[in-house]
């Protein structure tokens, strides 16, 4: 395992812990010897490369560092990481991936090599994807977008006679997902249709996401979801204000639609069930246009395969 595989993995630790911040990893390396390492763990606390080098000490002069995330260089919470790096000595930083963060965005780098530190920056899609919801949210000022969609073998979004299309394999993946998802949102079509609780269940979710219906009231009584009427892109901007990074769409062929049309969907998840529906509603509504993926991978649940692909990069 290499040092910066190491930070990927400390970073972990500070998952569900450190939002609204990046989970964050560093280790302090001196003569072959890891002589500090940390993680970032809650909001107000100190950042993963203050943890590494308090442990560190004086040892972490002349040391590397290896860190997840470009050290920031503005004062939030907490003061600059990157002036703790050039204060403790450190002799040179790799860094897995920039921090696109308007604040930092290159300036905690340009700190480290003006004080005559050696900066390597990897650009390590682990490491960007570590972060993918939180990198979408503070660069472009929206949640990063998970489309989920359940589809037979003939492309249909439903079966009928059957309530679910999916197994339970792929449905408990689904309640994984919600539980690590800030918000999770169908369209009215799926509201009137299934009244969906979109709460995540029998996963031990830590908290539950919030809950969303995109369109036109009012909703049903009964159903106690958030009405979202606006325009897409707007009320994905107040969604950031209020510290949602990432959402999950679950929604049927029209909301599926309408965020492909406006370019607001980063990673597609369509779960393949082993089935012919014959009949029924296709997975989107009305022509898109061409959509490009990559990074495609795929993975088996019960008899179910799951496809994974990104649009945007994270």
């Amino acid at each position: 395992m290499s040092l910066l595989d190491r930070a990927l993995d400390l970073a972990e630790r500070g998952r569900g812990t450190t939002h609204p911040n990046p989970v964050v990893g560093a280790v302090v390396e001196r003569d072959g010897e890891i002589v500090g390492e940390g993680w970032h763990e809650r909001a107000g606390l100190p950042h993963a490369e203050i943890v590494a080098l308090e442990r560190a000490g004086g040892r972490a002069r002349g040391a590397t560092m290896y860190v997840t995330l470009e050290p920031c260089a503005h004062h939030g919470r907490t003061p600059p990481c990157a002036d703790a790096v050039v204060a403790a000595g450190i002799a040179r930083v790799v860094i897995g991936a920039a921090d696109p963060d308007p604040r930092t965005d290159g300036r905690g780098i340009a700190r480290l090599r003006d004080a005559g530190v050696e900066v390597e920056v990897v650009d390590d899609p682990r490491a960007r994807r570590q972060n993918e919801a939180w990198r979408t949210w503070a660069r472009s000022g929206r949640p990063f977008v998970t489309l989920k969609i359940a589809a037979t073998l003939d492309g249909r979004v439903a079966i009928p006679g059957s309530r679910w299309v999916t197994g339970e394999e792929s449905r408990r993946v689904v309640h994984e997902l919600r539980a690590a998802s800030d918000a999770v949102a169908v369209g009215m079509g799926t509201v009137r249709a299934d009244r969906p609780a979109l709460t995540a269940r029998d996963v031990g979710a830590k908290r539950q996401p919030r809950r969303l219906a995109f369109g036109r009231g009012p909703l049903p009584e009964g159903v106690d979801l958030e009405l979202v009427d606006a325009p897409l892109a707007e009320a994905l901007g107040r969604l950031a204000a209020e510290d949602v990074q990432s959402l999950l769409l679950e929604g049927g062929p029209t909301l599926a639609a309408a965020f492909l049309r406006e370019d607001l969907v980063d990673r597609l998840l369509l779960f393949v069930a082993p089935a012919v529906a014959g009949d029924g509603p296709g997975i989107l509504a009305g022509p898109v246009g061409p959509v490009r993926m990559h990074d495609v991978s795929t993975s088996r649940h019960g008899d179910d395969v799951l496809l994974s692909a990104y649009v945007h990069e994270p």
